[in-house]
């Protein structure tokens, strides 16, 4: 990606996220908040570490970090490519197809995830 499109205003006052292998850098993300509402952004990982967790933990690390940060809504700009991966981590797609630096991203937001137990149906546990 060319430099001018990588770096902008933003990374001043984002928080970064960096996964490493003991010596390297092998992902990223940042989380950047406004108005109560933090977009994530600047994901990715090597290749090479692709399909082995941690993308999901860089995810689940900034979104646990946006919760923090009292984040009302949590969203993202995802590669339509690879939007399976941020469905399976409970973004919803919203919104058409746009192109951003010559990609196809649609916009997804996060909904937390249901909880097991219901209101009234919790079960009591002798111990």
């Amino acid at each position: 990606m060319p430099r001018e499109v990588e770096l902008d205003p933003d990374d001043d006052r984002a928080i970064h996220f960096l996964a490493m292998d003991c010596v390297r850098a092998i992902g990223t993300a940042r989380v950047v908040l406004r108005r109560h509402a933090a977009k994530i952004g600047r994901m990715a990982v090597l290749k090479r570490w692709r399909r082995k967790g941690v993308g999901a933990k860089l995810l689940t690390r900034a979104i646990a970090h946006a919760r923090e940060m009292k984040a009302r809504k949590i969203y993202l700009h995802a590669q339509v490519a690879v939007s399976g991966f941020y469905q399976r981590m409970n973004f919803h797609a919203c919104g058409p197809v746009f192109d951003e630096a010559g990609i196809a991203h649609r916009k997804m937001i996060w909904r937390q995830p249901p909880t097991n137990v219901r209101r009234g149906n919790a079960k009591k546990v002798k111990v």
